[in-house]
């Protein structure tokens, strides 16, 4: 149940104005939109100055519900979309903001019903557009976290792996490799049934197709597209090393556990990491500092874009003008250099 402070938190001033305002200080001079946030809020928290500041439980309008990619017996396998929930739950936390999971992705049967009680909806991961289309009909307050479908209409929080791999492409060029080579996995959404409907490849696998065309680099183009396990990395590994005809000088890897089966190939080759090929990966899990050689990796801070999600979610909630422009929030991620990479 909400306090003054709680107030002041989510609103973004001080509970001695608060409560100033709350109890109609005529002799206080605050901005007018500030007085009445403030007002909305109180109302929005179901605030009461009566039975000890405290007001009923169930404050739907400033609660965040929640839609999840992963089910909750496979989520904390994947650090990425974990990180991003457990950044939500922190930041949720923080502002004193109630967060439901109103169902997960992949759930056959959704109760949609429940989408229009929350203040807003953040949705974790890629569903179709007929369904994100389908949840904004009933919550004009939706953002989502590491997705990219084409409506204009709700507000994302997005990696740069696609400038990334760009980055990454130039550097290793300037290193002097032109026969570069991609393994990764393919991209999927997920409709309203819960069907998951697999892509071809992914935004680094589409990046990297497109600069080695641009480079004029086509005969040494060579995308290897699975899973995204350690298994399918090594495997992917293999099948590159019995069809290529010139060994690539440098691998580039859609995720860490790829880039773990992609070194086990490779040292069952005797091919040296990285005096004969370099290589590079996604993810920057912490094991990468202890690989011999050390792994080459992008960090995306990704707890922090599911604190930005909630950033957006409280204003889209306090200022009813926020939802008239949706906005785009591109997180920047690092490539952190190791000794995986060298020199042609």
């Amino acid at each position: 149940m909400p306090s003054i402070r709680d107030i002041a938190r989510v609103a973004g001033v001080s509970p001695a104005s608060v409560s100033r305002i709350l109890n109609k200080d005529a002799t206080f001079h605050i901005n007018e939109n500030t007085r009445q946030r403030v007002i909305e809020i109180a109302k929005k928290l179901n605030y009461s100055k009566t039975k000890n500041k405290r007001g009923p439980k169930g404050k739907r309008g400033m609660t965040i519900g929640l839609i999840l990619r992963h089910t909750e017996e496979n989520e904390p396998s994947d650090p990425y979309f974990k990180n991003i929930h457990d950044g939500i739950l922190d930041e949720a936390a923080k502002w004193r903001l109630d967060t439901d999971v109103i169902f997960r992705m992949h759930d056959k049967n959704k109760d949609l019903t429940q989408i229009a009680k929350y203040g807003a909806i953040i949705m974790v991961g890629q569903m179709t557009d007929d369904a994100v289309l389908a949840i904004r009909k009933r919550n004009k307050n939706v953002i989502l976290v590491d997705a990219n479908p084409d409506v204009e209409t709700v507000n994302y929080i997005q990696n740069d792996f696609s400038s990334r791999t760009r980055h990454i492409l130039d550097y290793l060029y300037k290193l002097g490799h032109r026969n570069i080579a991609y393994i990764g996995g393919s991209s999927s959404v997920v409709d309203l049934k819960g069907n998951t409907i697999s892509l071809k490849g992914d935004s680094r696998a589409r990046t990297y197709s497109d600069w080695m065309k641009i480079q004029g680099l086509n005969q040494y183009e060579h995308t290897f597209i699975a899973d995204w396990s350690i298994q399918d990395g090594f495997n992917l590994c293999e099948q590159m090393l019995n069809e290529v005809d010139e060994l690539p000088s440098a691998v580039m890897v859609g995720s860490d556990p790829m880039a773990l089966g992609v070194y086990k190939s490779l040292k069952n080759h005797h091919i040296d990491i990285p005096g004969q090929t370099s290589v590079v990966s996604f993810d920057d899990v912490e094991v990468n500092r202890f690989l011999t050689p050390s792994l080459s990796s992008v960090y995306m801070d990704s707890r922090e874009m599911g604190k930005t999600a909630v950033r957006v979610a409280k204003d889209l909630m306090i200022e009813k003008t926020a939802a008239r422009m949706p906005l785009i929030i591109t997180c920047r991620s690092e490539l952190r250099l190791r000794d995986s990479i060298a020199e042609k």
